[in-house]
């Protein structure tokens, strides 16, 4: 893929946004940077992430249970912990906090339960074109994604292209909910997944001057946001 930023972010969906705020600005000191309206209820307030953008969607109507497996943890390298800090958000997110260079992360990584550890290679590698650093683990820019089998994993039920609009409907559960990752042309890498047999998500749409975004979707189901955002790589073209 050709990526407009290195760093992947990460999206999760709350009720409580006074304590996941206070959690990931407070404590973690996470800076803030902007609330975007998303629709449907939802606003999305925006924390930089060592390069990533913490995406904490915050939802006025109540949410569906976290679901298991899937994004089951986020990993932080941090250079003032001396030692792996196992911790958890408000929503009882998993969050690691881990000496900068440990287990080789300097950045983050992003921890996925999965079914079948086989299709998940094939995935990262063949499809996103990953950088494979080891059995079920690989590197997209400078973030790390990496897969177990897990037995509370659950394979989505396969369903054909819909709206982004939908796609929103769709994966709102308390819980980290979907990466995004930022390339140059987002029609052309849709395209390309498609070519490769990625199950489809929701085709590319342009969202006023900000981003033009398109969704795919990774063995399991679990959600990917292809996005080219135009203060990244410019002008973007109309649908």
């Amino acid at each position: 893929m050709e990526l407009a930023k290195p760093c992947i972010d990460i999206g999760l969906f709350t009720n409580r946004l006074d304590e996941m705020r206070a959690f990931w600005g407070e404590q973690l000191h996470l800076p803030f940077e902007e609330i975007l309206v998303v629709g449907a209820g939802v606003k999305q307030h925006r924390f930089g992430f060592l390069g990533s953008v913490l995406k904490i969607n915050h939802a006025r109507d109540p949410l569906p249970a976290r679901v298991e497996g899937g994004y089951r943890r986020i990993t932080i390298a941090d250079p003032r912990t001396p030692l792996p800090i196992q911790m958890k958000d408000p929503d009882g997110n998993d969050v690691e906090l881990v000496p900068t260079g440990h287990r080789d992360i300097h950045q983050i990584e992003v921890h996925i339960g999965v079914t079948d550890e086989a299709a998940f290679e094939r995935f990262y590698g063949a499809g996103l074109g990953a950088e494979r650093l080891g059995a079920g683990r690989y590197r997209i820019g400078q973030t790390i994604v990496s897969f177990v089998k897990d037995p509370a994993a659950r394979r989505a039920e396969h369903a054909a292209a819909s709206t982004a609009q939908d796609v929103v409907r769709a994966m709102v559960a308390v819980g980290v909910r979907y990466i995004t990752i930022q390339v140059r042309d987002c029609g052309k890498e849709y395209e390309r997944l498609k070519s490769l047999g990625v199950w489809e998500g929701a085709p590319p749409v342009t969202l006023g001057e900000i981003a033009r975004i398109a969704f795919v979707r990774d063995p399991d189901g679990n959600w990917i946001e292809i996005s080219q955002r135009a203060s990244l790589t410019g002008k973007l073209p109309k649908d």
